[in-house]
């Protein structure tokens, strides 16, 4: 069965900067779901801010195995209603990925229940991402570390809370290490943050980073879907109680 994806970009960028229109021509959304419409098991859709409910309608979301989130500049024009529907589809089985700067988005702050706060610096520098958890699965193809010539530093604390398991570990050129690829459970949902992504350089033309986006989808994609959370009255215990006089 496939897995059936949603890219969501703010969009907001690419249609201002020029010099990042000619890095992503058709949007960061267009270069991450271009390479995963490679892969015949992966089916792939995309959204934006800007369209109607952000391009995540009910029905949208409810043919959606994998949101993978990227956002900047406009976390706070995204629907508190959207974002709820979408914390519901995680708690139910969905998966979501969240990139770089989604790191303050809505809804990464509200299903990690911190403020996801950190240190930053915009400089262009080398970072160099270990990968700390080689047997993990998002990890697979990976070699021990690779590079990238130019990023946005982001240093810690990271004020998240401590990661199910830590798959890869950045530093950089002017000191400052991150967390940079974590993993969670949120209810039947899994959540996968990863770092890399500031849109003035082509990280998402990178193959490297392309690969760990694709081995989380198929990490994060559900193992089960419920319709919703609720809790359950069980009237009837499986074995024979002896009731209390």
């Amino acid at each position: 069965m496939k897995i059936k994806v949603t890219v969501w970009n703010e969009y907001r960028h690419e249609k201002r900067s020029e010099h990042i229109a000619k890095i992503y021509p058709e949007g960061i959304h267009g270069a991450i779901s271009s390479y995963l419409k490679q892969f015949d098991y992966i089916e792939v859709k995309t959204a934006t801010l800007d369209e109607p409910f952000h391009g995540l309608t009910d029905e949208v979301l409810d043919n959606t195995d994998v949101l993978i989130w990227w956002g900047h500049i406009a976390h706070n024009e995204v629907s508190d209603e959207i974002v709820e529907k979408i914390y519901n589809k995680v708690l139910c089985g969905m998966g979501l990925i969240v990139l770089h700067s989604g790191h303050n988005s809505k809804i990464f702050k509200k299903l990690m229940g911190t403020s996801c706060s950190l240190k930053w610096r915009e400089i262009g520098e080398k970072e160099r991402i270990w990968v700390v958890e080689p047997g993990h699965p998002i990890a697979e193809g990976i070699d021990e570390y690779f590079e990238l010539e130019h990023e946005e530093m982001y240093g810690e604390r990271f004020d998240i809370p401590q990661p199910d398991t830590l798959v890869f570990l950045g530093w950089f050129q002017g000191g400052e290490v991150f967390r940079s690829g974590c993993c969670y459970h949120r209810g039947l949902g899994k959540v996968f943050y990863f770092q890399p992504g500031h849109e003035t350089y082509p990280i998402f033309h990178n193959d490297k980073i392309l690969r760990i986006i694709k081995n989380a989808v198929e990490w994060a994609r559900p193992v089960k879907k419920i319709e919703t959370v609720q809790c359950y009255h069980i009237k009837e215990p499986l074995e024979e109680v002896k009731r209390a006089e």
